[in-house]
């Protein structure tokens, strides 16, 4: 097949967002290598600029435009691929390739689709058309229909009876779907359901959620040769999402003879629906018998396709991607072992836990609650010999203020009636719950029993609660045993410091006395019946010896970013590889120690040595030691190695780049402020409080709005504008619990300035910048939120000459080496520094891509003390213009307010460039999931006080002039009427019975856009929420109809309409704009 085909087109899946995150760079990125060794030119659209896969290094051909069937079909129109391929990029490239065939353009083109046939993916996709396909093929299938309206879905309940479980046709993690356990549930999911499937199609499906939940990752190939290669259990069955759930691999509580029903029952299915590559297969199993059910098949690259190939080692998306070119498994080999054949199904002798990671917290009227409808920002894979210790690994592994399942600190509610309903309804906080009901002498049938969680699970979670008992019991560091168990079931060195009230330092040396050392082993894909060739290692407490030798050749550790979550996303994962190539160039060989499965940097082959590990100081000392390097690199995995810095100096670990005590003067707000002022850098008035009463002075001398911060933070976590005495009080009380150790800053929050960030990087002495970034937003929305663009677009010269003059001061006071990140505020010409981060940033991809040059190359040479240039990137002399926009999640996210405050909440980003500003933000909106209307649509405004409405006025003026229709609230209406612009009024959401209500008009989906600025109160009320604007945004969001809360986004979204109404947007691939 491959001798007619020379080029390839690939679909991303763009931004990373809740359900579709990391995995499809690593996929995308295996892929795009499988097709350069067989001599195939690639064509890639992906406008996730932050991935690794979307570097010219990996695809020298890269359009970074929306991956919808508009933009599409002009590439292809231009490329003329001979193929396409839609199962590297997610529920995106399968929904366009999908559109792309119903319209008639890969016909047209003669663009043939390579691996699963568009047949195959409709068959999966399509809820009725799937049940028909497995019923033809004699597998099981819940009870279920597919329908298109509420009324259908109503008629239908009344046969299967509630709950009954929802599933919106192509979507993926659980989007728009749920269990509804009465009517006014059964409306509310199953119209934001058809709302958000391609097709309005939902299945109705009798709710299973007391059976397990049973995964296989299968590959198949054209000739049908069918391997399974990873089984997969999910730990909390049915009742929550596989995203959501917690995985073990291989699965540990079905029967062998389950296994290989399954097993066979998996192959048919992919058989079935004609898959060619990889595809995952779900099951429900109930418990008490050998029932089971087929749920669905994924058709693509999936988030547990990426946890099997870690998992086992077995290179998924590398040989799918050979797979779907033809060849067969029996002449592939697995470079992981390098001598079997990729028809070897792997055995594993160890055992993997994948742990969700959410940011429930930092989102205001969110449940906390887990279920059906995916919610986690992130995961994690942890590697052990025990599932307790693989889990005890995995829960400090996201990184979630945990030290385990146990800590003597750390309890939960212990009330009998509490205990027993938070077994009931799973919240994120589930493990800690069954180990508060089991330290409650709670027996594990019961646990297991009220729960539905297998016994299996919760004896082995109760195996470390009776650790912590004996440890609770008799505290003696002395008791070399009792240290060693504990060891062996997962306990950390600062978790049993705790136990012996001593210092992890203290308790470290205790261990290393007693002989207790950890070993690492391989994971090796065949459980070592063959020898493995990579380095693809764990660290255990149950073995006697290492599995590896380790090399006396120049070598540095390089410290990844881990699990993804709210402020650290695919992009750290770009700047770790980036780092580790220009390492790798300079003659070093590169361990890199990660956890996050999702990650190109954790691939086995992407570096010399790769520790699958905890980014713990205990950890990363444990493999500091054995691999005795040149040094550590920590300044690019984000916060996370970042906050690692100060410890391992106190070892004596030789940090490469930016000294710990400067990074120190840099991260701690008081520190910095206080270095700013002795170099005579402006910044806003400024004091460090640890009383509520020097707080009230501050605030009295300043006056309201105060921005509170705390120390060595990511993200804005517990950072929040305050307007009034009473918000002060309550939000110190919770400021103060986020860092003790750390003093809290507040300072004058200036209102209605500009924010400007840039890119640099130092070696000392010279400092580089890449590129000087505005936002469009006005400060108060956090960086991570905000549109940004360069060039700017309102930086006078004398403005952006103090901030290149305050970055040198700054970067050679702190004698920065290496990559850094400085953020300003502008205000009538006056510009202060808010703050510098030392090590690589959020944006350092998007700048290192607009202006082609790669920042983490350069910061190579500044890490291993090498001089680097100082002349200045003239940006501005580039031909075009790049705007990176937010990617938010708050669909998925029940309740969460899609209004944006200092507090980071976009779970991934896109940036597009184009032959002006309009041009390339139109298109990083479009990619981040807008509907652009056109003319003749409607919007709603609802706009918040007096001073936004003025503001506001030529806006709607404009859009009235472009021939929308505008619906308002009432206020609003009013003050449209009074101003000549004419407006249909509707009633509050609050106020139903009073018609035109605008809750039906939003269920109608009557809006193409809605304008909803919030009033901002400096009263007692401040942080309340006004309750009908938060239903208006929320049923918006739910109902996927965009929502703009911000007077500046509305202003150049407008005349972004303006000039689309001249003009067309470009297409053209990011190196020849």
């Amino acid at each position: 097949m491959t001798d007619k085909i020379k080029k390839i087109l690939v679909l991303g899946s763009g931004a990373i967002k809740i359900g579709e995150a990391g995995e499809f760079d690593y996929s995308g990125s295996q892929c795009i290598k499988a097709l350069k060794e067989e001599g195939i030119e690639t064509i890639l659209i992906n406008p996730n600029i932050a991935t690794i896969q979307t570097d010219s290094r990996i695809c020298p051909n890269v359009y970074s435009i929306p991956v919808i069937p508009e933009f599409v079909t002009q590439v292809i129109a231009k490329e003329r691929p001979d193929a396409i391929l839609l199962s590297f990029g997610g529920q995106t490239a399968l929904n366009c390739g999908v559109q792309l065939d119903k319209q008639g353009i890969l016909s047209k083109y003669n663009v043939k689709v390579l691996g699963t046939k568009i047949r195959g993916i409709e068959i999966t996709e399509d809820r009725d058309l799937f049940k028909q396909k497995m019923t033809e093929s004699g597998i099981a299938t819940p009870k279920s229909r597919a329908v298109y309206s509420l009324e259908e879905a109503k008629e239908l309940v009344k046969e299967l009876g509630y709950p009954v479980m929802i599933r919106a046709a192509y979507t993926l993690g659980g989007k728009g779907g749920g269990v509804a356990h009465n009517e006014y549930e059964l409306d509310e999911i199953v119209i934001k359901g058809t709302a958000n499937s391609l097709t309005k199609q939902v299945l109705i499906e009798e709710y299973l959620g007391d059976w397990k939940q049973i995964e296989y990752e299968i590959m198949r190939d054209s000739d049908g040769n069918c391997v399974t290669v990873c089984n997969m259990e999910n730990v909390l069955g049915m009742k929550v999402h596989t995203g959501d759930n917690i995985v073990v691999a291989p699965s540990q509580t079905i029967t062998n003879r389950e296994y290989h029903k399954l097993r066979e029952i998996a192959i048919k299915a992919a058989t079935a629906c004609d898959i060619i590559g990889e595809c995952n297969v779900q099951f429900s199993l109930d418990p008490n018998s050998e029932d089971y059910n087929v749920i669905e098949i994924n058709a693509r690259l999936s988030r547990s396709s990426a946890l099997a190939s870690k998992a086992t080692g077995y290179p998924l998306a590398y040989l799918a991607a050979k797979v779907i070119l033809g060849k067969t498994l029996p002449e592939l080999f697995n470079q992981v072992t390098g001598v079997t054949t990729a028809c070897f199904e792997p055995s594993l002798d160890y055992i993997v836990v994948k742990m969700p990671r959410w940011d429930l917290k930092k989102f205001e009227n969110v449940s906390r609650k887990i279920g059906t409808q995916m919610k986690s920002v992130g995961e994690i894979m942890s590697v052990g010999s025990s599932f307790e210790e693989a889990l005890q690994k995995a829960i400090r592994m996201v990184d979630i203020d945990k030290l385990g399942l146990c800590q003597p600190d750390f309890h939960t509610d212990s009330n009998l009636e509490t205990l027993e309903d938070n077994l009931v309804h799973f919240t994120d906080e589930i493990l800690f719950h069954i180990v508060e009901s089991l330290r409650s002498n709670m027996t594990p049938e019961e646990v297991s029993r009220i729960s539905t969680v297998d016994k299996w699970f919760v004896d082995k979670i109760n195996n470390v609660v009776n650790v912590e008992r004996k440890l609770l019991k008799n505290p003696d560091s002395s008791d070399k045993l009792l240290i060693l168990e504990a060891k062996k079931k997962g306990f950390s060195d600062k978790q049993l410091s705790l136990y012996f009230d001593k210092d992890e330092s203290e308790l470290r040396k205790i261990r290393i006395n007693h002989g207790i050392l950890p070993r690492t082993k391989q994971i090796d894909t065949l459980a070592a019946e063959w020898p493995a060739q990579t380095n693809y290692l764990y660290v255990t407490y149950d073995g006697s010896l290492d599995d590896v030798t380790y090399s006396n050749n120049k070598k540095l550790i390089v410290l990844g970013a881990g699990t993804y979550r709210i402020g650290s996303s695919v992009e750290f994962d770009w700047s770790t590889m980036n780092m580790v190539w220009a390492l790798k160039e300079r003659g070093y060989d590169i361990i890199v120690v990660n956890c996050n499965p999702e990650t190109v940097s954790t691939d086995y082959d992407m570096s010399d040595s790769l520790y699958f590990e905890e980014i713990t100081l205990e950890r990363v000392l444990d493999i500091y030691d054995k691999e005795k390097p040149d040094g550590l690199v920590a300044c690019v995995g984000g916060q996370v190695a970042n906050n690692l810095v100060n410890q391992l100096q106190n070892y004596d670990v030789k940090l490469l780049g930016t000294s710990s005590s400067n990074i120190d003067r840099a991260e701690n707000r008081e520190k910095f402020s206080a270095l700013l002022d002795e170099i005579g850098i402006s910044q806003p008035s400024w004091q460090t409080f640890t009383s509520l009463d020097s707080a009230y002075q501050f605030a009295t001398e300043q006056k309201y709005p105060l921005l509170v911060r705390p120390s060595y933070v990511l993200s804005g976590a517990a950072m929040r504008v305050i307007w009034t005495d009473e918000n002060l009080k309550t939000f110190l009380e919770n400021a103060a619990k986020v860092n003790t150790d750390y003093p809290v800053v507040v300072s004058k929050f200036i209102e209605d300035a500009r924010e400007i960030e840039l890119d640099a990087v130092s070696d000392g002495n010279n400092v580089f910048i890449g590129a000087i970034l505005e936002h469009i937003e006005k400060a108060g929305v956090h960086s991570g939120d905000a549109i940004m663009t360069i060039p700017p677009r309102n930086l006078d010269p004398s403005e952006e000459a103090l901030i290149i003059d305050y970055t040198n001061k700054i970067a050679k006071q702190l004698q920065i080496k290496g990559p850094f990140n400085a953020q300003f505020i502008v205000k009538n010409g006056s510009v202060s520094v808010i703050e510098c981060n030392l090590r690589a940033s959020r944006s350092i991809p998007f700048v290192s891509k607009y202006i082609g040059v790669n920042l983490m190359q350069m910061s190579a040479n500044a890490l291993l003390g090498k001089d680097i240039s100082s002349d200045f990137h003239n940006y501005r002399n580039i031909p075009y213009v790049g705007v990176k926009v937010p990617q938010f999640s708050f669909m998925q996210l029940e309740g969460a307010d899609p209004n944006l405050g200092v507090e980071m909440q976009s779970t991934g980003e896109v940036a597009c460039f184009g032959k002006n500003f309009y041009d390339a933000f139109l298109k990083s909106l479009i990619s981040a999931g807008y509907h652009i209307p056109r003319k003749n649509g409607s919007i709603l405004v609802s706009i918040g006080g007096a001073e936004n409405k003025q503001k506001l006025l030529p806006v709607i003026k404009k859009f009235s002039e472009l021939g929308f229709k505008t619906f308002a609230t009432e206020h609003t209406a009013d003050f449209l009427d009074s101003n000549n612009i004419d407006s249909i009024a509707l009633y509050k959401i609050g106020e139903y019975e009073r018609k035109p209500n605008l809750e039906d008009y939003l269920i109608k989906r009557e809006f193409d856009l809605i304008i909803n600025i919030p009033m901002i109160k400096s009263s007692n009320h401040a942080d309340s929420i006004i309750e009908d604007e938060y239903l208006i945004r929320r049923k918006a969001v739910e109902l996927g109809i965009p929502v703009i809360t911000t007077p500046e986004l509305a202003e150049v979204f407008i005349e972004g309409l303006y000039w689309l109404k001249e003009n067309k947007l470009s297409i053209a691939t990011t190196t020849n704009q």
